[in-house]
């Protein structure tokens, strides 16, 4: 299975909290074909969990590399030289009991504690009881962040299920733009991102790191703090 999924792959030099530049989000021109991507839920550093994405050539394209003993509630997307892209992070609002109150901030590269978001991700109250199995038709709400460069852009609609692997991304029109696909003979944890033109690569992906940390099976991080 491994030669399936990581044909191209040599691990970076460069791991999370090395300085570098942040890398140009990407976001194939209107008159482009679909970008493909195969996500593999495991990381290919030593005692790390996280994810490794590849393109349909078989490279390197993204990675996550979570230490097993880190507690931050936030996890960083790179790309394939470990230069941060977006930083997904978790911002707990109890209200009441609760349900509907978290959501999950996408910031800019590694600034999550000194750039405003570009968009917050949220999850319906009704998902919190069925844990998204595709009980409730919207799993998720992608929204531009007011104050942050993704302001004024429209927001998007996650629906189905993640934990078949099987969901997608509405822009405000209606329009398919990103979907989450099963990888035939290869199990839950390898699985296909199908991304339009139009809607950029980084957060589409940014969007499956937040709903695996929503409802994946186990989390990527040991716990989440506020």
């Amino acid at each position: 299975m491994t030669a399936k999924v990581h044909p191209n792959v040599a691990v970076p030099s460069v791991g999370l909290g090395q300085p570098a530049a942040v890398a140009v989000a990407v976001s194939p021109p209107a008159d482009e074909e679909p970008v493909t991507l195969t996500v593999w839920r495991k990381s290919l550093l030593f005692n790390c969990r996280g994810f490794t994405v590849f393109d349909a050539r078989g490279d390197l394209v993204y990675r996550v590399d979570t230490y097993a003993s880190d507690s931050r509630a936030e996890v960083v997307l790179m790309d394939a030289a470990g230069r941060p892209v977006l930083t997904v992070r978790r911002r707990q609002r109890p209200i009441g009991l609760g349900l509907g109150a978290d959501q999950w901030l996408v910031y800019p590269g590694e600034e999550a504690r000194r750039l405003p978001p570009l968009y917050a991700v949220k999850r319906p109250a009704a998902q919190y009881m069925r844990g998204g199995g595709g009980g409730a038709k919207s799993m998720a709400h992608v929204a531009a962040s007011s104050g942050g460069a993704g302001a004024g852009g429209g927001g998007y609609e996650v629906e189905g299920s993640y934990l078949r692997r099987r969901c997608t991304v509405y822009d405000e029109r209606r329009r398919a733009v990103a979907e989450v696909r099963p990888k035939e003979a290869v199990g839950s944890d390898v699985f296909r991102l199908v991304v339009q033109p139009g809607m950029e690569v980084s957060l589409a992906m940014a969007v499956v790191l937040a709903l695996d940390q929503m409802f994946g099976k186990p989390s990527l991080l040991r716990s989440w703090s506020s």
